[in-house]
């Protein structure tokens, strides 16, 4: 009887073993199709905010070559001021022959 009553006893021991095991294993199984959709959409996520994050840097990255102060070349800045001094003294020829046309249309109005 001891013999008998011992296996039955190692019996039902194994038997709760292996429902407890399979009970886990059903958990488990059913944790890592939650964790494998939850992968899923994370992942969809991190792309969505990826693909905005770099729209995002690319827009960064205009605003900035827009307003950062870039350093004019030495010969772009001697090229414009050598045109506006050629502006300036073509300005003052023509303000002179305005006046010269002036001052003698003023002297003959005068000598009349």
């Amino acid at each position: 009887k001891k013999g008998g009553v011992k296996y039955d006893e190692l019996m039902e021991e194994n038997a709760l073993a292996t429902t407890t095991k399979k009970g886990g294993v059903k958990y488990k199984t059913q944790e890592v199709g939650q964790l494998e959709k939850a992968v899923a959409e994370n992942s969809d996520e991190l792309d969505g905010e990826q693909t905005e994050l770099d729209a995002v840097l690319e827009y960064l990255s205009k605003l900035n070559d827009q307003c950062v102060a870039k350093a004019e070349p030495y010969e772009e800045r001697k090229r414009r001021r050598e045109e506006e001094l050629a502006g300036l003294k073509n300005a003052l020829e023509i303000l002179e022959g305005e006046a010269i046309g002036f001052l003698a249309v003023k002297s003959v109005h005068r000598h009349q």
